[in-house]
C-alpha cells in the first residue's frame, strides 16, 4: 500500500512539472509574438515633425480634355507656372545656403512638391495647346536675385519670410481658382493643390517664428 502511494505521488509530481513547463513555454511564445508584432516608429516621423514639413497629400489627376483655356484660366496658369518654377529655384537655394536644418528641409519639400505640381500643370497646358513661359516672370526673378545675395542666418530669415508672404498669396489665388475657374482641369488642379499649399504656409509660419 505504501509503495502504491509513493507511485501515485510521483505521478502527480511529474504531471505538475509538465504543466508548469508548458505554461512557461506558452508565456515565452506569447512574449516573442508581442515583440514581433510591436509597432515600429516610422523613421521619417521625427524628421517631419522637427522640420515642420508635411508630405504631399494631393490626389491623382483625372483625364484632361483639350478644350482651350479661357482668359482667366490662362492667366492663372501663367502665374502658377512662373510661381511654381520660382519655388523650385528658391528651394534649391535653401538647400545650398540655409544654416538651419529646418529651413533646408523646407527647401527640399518645396523642390519636391512644386516640381510635381509644375509637371501636372504643364500636362494640362500642353493638352490644351497653351504655351506657358519657360522662364520666370520679372517679379519672381527679382525674388531669386534678392535671396541669391544672402547667406546663413540672414538667408534663413529672408527666405522663410518670403515663403510665408508668397504662400499667403498663393493660397488666396488657388482658392479663387478652385471656386471660380471655368476650365474643369484648372479648377481640379487648384482644388487638389490647395491642401499642399496650406501645409507649406503653416510650415513656413512655424519655421519663421522659430528663427532667432
Amino acid at each position: 500500500m505504501k509503495q502504491i502511494s509513493l507511485l501515485a505521488f510521483a505521478a502527480i509530481f511529474i504531471l505538475s512539472c509538465n504543466s508548469s513547463d508548458n505554461k512557461t513555454a506558452s508565456e515565452g511564445r506569447d512574449t516573442t509574438n508581442n515583440i514581433a508584432t510591436a509597432p515600429v516608429e516610422n523613421a521619417n516621423n521625427d524628421t517631419v515633425a522637427s522640420s515642420g514639413v508635411q508630405p504631399n497629400t494631393s490626389t491623382t489627376a483625372p483625364a484632361i480634355d483639350n478644350t482651350p483655356l479661357d482668359k482667366n484660366s490662362s492667366a492663372f496658369a501663367s502665374e502658377a507656372a512662373s510661381g511654381g518654377m520660382m519655388e523650385v529655384t528658391l528651394g534649391q537655394l535653401a538647400e545650398q545656403k540655409a544654416s538651419s536644418p529646418r529651413v533646408k528641409a523646407f527647401g527640399v519639400m518645396m523642390v519636391s512638391d512644386h516640381t510635381k505640381a509644375n509637371t501636372e500643370l504643364k500636362n494640362i497646358t500642353d493638352a490644351k495647346n497653351f504655351q506657358v513661359a519657360s522662364s520666370l516672370e520679372q517679379k519672381h526673378q527679382k525674388h531669386v536675385d534678392e535671396l541669391s545675395k544672402k547667406e546663413g542666418k540672414e538667408f534663413d530669415k529672408a527666405y522663410m519670410k518670403m515663403m510665408t508672404d508668397d504662400h499667403e498669396k498663393d493660397v488666396k489665388a488657388f482658392e479663387k481658382a478652385s471656386n471660380n475657374a471655368s476650365d474643369a482641369a484648372i479648377k481640379d488642379f487648384a482644388t487638389r493643390t490647395l491642401p499642399v499649399l496650406r501645409t507649406h504656409l503653416d510650415s513656413a509660419r512655424a519655421i519663421l517664428k522659430s528663427l532667432k
